[in-house]
């Protein structure tokens, strides 16, 4: 039986917020890079595709560092929205999302691209002698026919938001009840004498939510997929 502190429940909240909220914020971006390097060929898409890919293969905390003197209260950018709009990133749960969603975009970006070029274009041109524009091809065919890896690829999103340690703890830092996710959270108790078994409990939860992220987006994706074949 898990015996979860007040602590630990505010860091399991933050976390599923942060996935979240840095899932969704990430979605309209995902499917438009996607959408653009499977359906279009221009000159330097290859380094747009290794520049979406490159936090899959940097180490972390270089992300996290990236964001920090972009991002930063001293930082150009960073300065630029604290002083003009009042917004700051750094040290804050909002800074968690941008961290998050960072690191999940690849993931996210793969599975849709999957599962646009996977279409018939034939089914999309179609559309287009039927009168429909671009767009609304895009919506009545394009999309709904790439449902299933847009849910894989929001659920993926979101088990690698989940379990983001890393950038977010260099951008962020682990402050209890503002930026301290699970990851953060078992980190601290490690270093603490006594503290594995506290830290073990909070594995046991990570582990759970990321198995039900999966088996979530395995069923949803059949579900999709199923619909579309009239099952």
């Amino acid at each position: 039986m898990l015996e979860l502190t007040s602590q630990d429940w505010t860091a399991i909240l933050l976390s599923l917020r942060i996935a979240l909220v840095a899932t969704v914020a990430a979605l309209p971006f995902g499917i438009a890079i996607a959408t653009l390097l499977a359906r279009k060929d221009f000159w330097g898409k290859s380094l747009l595709d290794a520049l979406v890919h490159l936090p899959l293969v940097l180490p972390p905390v270089v992300t996290g560092y990236l964001l920090l003197i972009t991002l930063g209260r001293n930082a150009p950018v960073g300065a630029f929205l604290a002083d003009h709009f009042g917004i700051v990133f750094a040290f804050r749960w909002t800074g968690a999302v941008i961290s998050c969603g960072v690191m999940a975009f690849p993931l996210m970006v793969r599975a849709i691209r999957l599962s646009i070029e996977a279409i018939d274009r034939r089914l999309e041109d179609a559309a287009s002698t039927l009168g429909a524009n671009r767009i609304w091809s895009f919506a009545t065919v394009t999309l709904p026919l790439a449902l299933p890896g847009i849910i894989a690829g929001c659920m993926l999103a979101f088990a690698r938001a989940l379990g983001e340690f890393g950038a977010t703890i260099t951008f962020v830092s682990n402050i209890p009840g503002e930026t301290q996710t699970i990851s953060a959270a078992i980190y601290t108790l490690t270093q603490i004498p006594g503290g594995d078994p506290a830290a073990l409990q909070l594995v046991i939860v990570a582990v759970i939510i990321s198995l039900a992220a999966l088996v979530a987006s395995e069923w949803f994706a059949r579900r999709a997929t199923a619909r579309l074949h009239g099952a």
